[in-house]
């Protein structure tokens, strides 16, 4: 028997569903939930990112602002930027599409943002909250990963998990949201010297590594009916690939996520998730 097969585009719709109906309470209460995105440079896969995510505010009814600039704009222009955006009572999200060039440093631009229009959660502020279980907005991909649990009523509760990846996008708030969850959780890396083992040890394995030339999840590597979440995604002998061999995979596991069509879509819907709480917060209003 084959696993179930997890589907990421069904369960991000079942989110925008609910959004769109989110946007029109918002609006009848005179509220126009609004996400700003700034973007630098001209790198076409950035620009391909924050044009879909513009059109998923389109289909939902979330307003957007769409500010572009060149690769050379100093930091103090950036900020610039940014402080208005934070001024803006109109706008209720800011996202800054990463990366930036390299005059430019991410953590300061990330940690400039308001904390109440953080739509990525990747302000030290709300990355504290998320440690301490009160974050209200979370990294959108992390957020994803719960909504597929969620979604498929996969219990957490003393779940021995591997999570390959320790990254402040992906490994580290997923760290925290599944140990709220009483999940117990083991963080793996590229120094890691027992992976296989810690592996095949796993209920749930959650592998965000994105490349296929250093690390491939293969069927040995997984107990019977254990659950495989695939974060990653790019390029591989000219296929769109993650870091399993989902059909073998798929083959042994009780649930596994396919690349594409997996964790992708939960980001984008996970993000006019959060442009609704954050308009809700910048309101005042509680949901």
């Amino acid at each position: 028997m084959t696993g179930i097969k997890i589907d990421g585009k069904e369960i991000a719709q079942s989110v925008k569903d609910r959004v769109r109906k989110a946007v029109e309470e918002l609006k009848n209460q005179g509220i126009n939930p609004c996400l700003a995105t700034i973007l630098v440079g001209d790198n076409p896969a950035s620009a391909t990112y924050v044009k879909n995510k513009h059109k998923a505010c389109e289909e939902v009814g979330i307003i957007t602002k769409d500010f572009k600039f060149a690769s050379e704009i100093s930091q103090l222009e950036l900020n610039k930027k940014i402080d208005e955006l934070n001024n803006d009572k109109t706008v209720h999200g800011i996202l800054v599409q990463l990366p930036l060039p390299s005059q430019l440093d991410e953590f300061f631009t990330t940690s400039r943002i308001s904390p109440l229009k953080d739509v990525d959660g990747l302000t030290p502020h709300n990355a504290g909250l998320l440690a301490m279980k009160k974050a209200a907005l979370v990294a959108c991909t992390p957020l994803g990963v719960m909504e597929m649990f969620d979604y498929y009523k996969i219990d957490l509760d003393g779940k021995n998990v591997v999570l390959i990846n320790r990254s402040n996008l992906v490994g580290k708030p997923l760290y925290h949201l599944l140990l709220a969850r009483n999940a117990t959780v083991i963080t793996c890396h590229s120094k890691t010297k027992n992976i296989k083992e810690l592996c095949q040890h796993a209920d749930i394995i959650i592998t965000a590594v994105g490349d296929r030339n250093k690390f491939t999840l293969t069927s040995d590597m997984i107990k019977k009916d254990a659950i495989v979440i695939d974060v990653a995604i790019s390029r591989y002998n000219e296929k769109l690939v993650g870091d399993a061999d989902y059909e073998q995979i798929i083959q042994k596991a009780s649930y596994a996520t396919p690349v594409p069509g997996g964790v992708g879509p939960m980001t984008v819907a996970m993000l006019l998730k959060n442009t609704i709480t954050a308009a809700s917060l910048s309101s005042q209003i509680e949901r």
